[in-house]
């Protein structure tokens, strides 16, 4: 029976659950469980792989760092719900083209609940409305096993989006939940999320974790 392990951990650094996720995924094995951690993370700037050094339009006070994951340069800060996706696609026959549909498609169930009309682009990975970005994807693939995941803008400061080129595109910007919908809850997010993610890849059972059993985080 498939299932998988899911994670709150709240507000928290974002070197912090690099690391980890890094040593959660060297250390597993094919009989491991996939996990999915819900975070939130402090101000940062975060390079992807394919960073293209004009696209910091100016200098900032927020902290800056380079990253393993696929995409460009991106924001994260508090009232942007991050969603760490550690899987194994071997498990479901998937390959990376196939994970970020999926991914696309439960965000875009997910906004509907909330009266959002969302969809996806061609040759653009991410979620948007109105032609704005309101969610980014950023994977890693290492021996069959992703990490790093998506970010969805729920209730944030955007301003910062506009001190870098998002994704690369100039003519790019941000959206959030909270443009649309009034009462924003990070909650039902979650368990929208999570009920569409399961459902799609067929996951039986969830199970849900306290942190300070993690062994990762003594």
């Amino acid at each position: 029976m498939s299932c998988i392990i899911v994670r709150d951990f709240g507000l928290i650094d974002w070197k912090v659950v690099f690391l980890e996720m890094h040593s959660f995924t060297v250390q597993r094995t094919m009989f491991s469980i996939d996990e999915i951690w819900f975070v939130e993370h402090y101000p940062i700037f975060t390079f992807g792989q394919r960073l293209n050094s004009k696209q910091i339009n100016v200098k900032t006070n927020i902290p800056c760092v380079y990253t393993n994951r696929g995409g460009e340069i991106t924001y994260h800060g508090p009232g942007q719900q991050i969603i760490y996706l550690l899987i194994n696609i071997k498990l479901y026959n998937l390959n990376p083209r196939k994970l970020i549909s999926i991914i696309e498609n439960c965000v875009i169930k997910t906004l509907n609940y909330f009266s959002i009309v969302a969809y996806n682009k061609l040759f653009f990975p991410g979620v948007y409305v109105n032609n704005k970005k309101i969610c980014s994807i950023g994977l890693r693939i290492i021996n069959g096993f992703t990490l790093h995941g998506l970010s969805i803008n729920v209730k944030m400061n955007l301003s910062p989006f506009n001190l870098i080129t998002p994704c690369g595109d100039k003519y790019m910007k941000m959206t959030q939940i909270s443009d649309f919908c009034s009462k924003t809850s990070f909650i039902q997010l979650k368990k929208k999320f999570l009920y569409n993610f399961v459902k799609i890849l067929k996951i039986k059972k969830i199970i849900y974790k306290d942190i300070k059993k993690f062994k990762f985080f003594k």
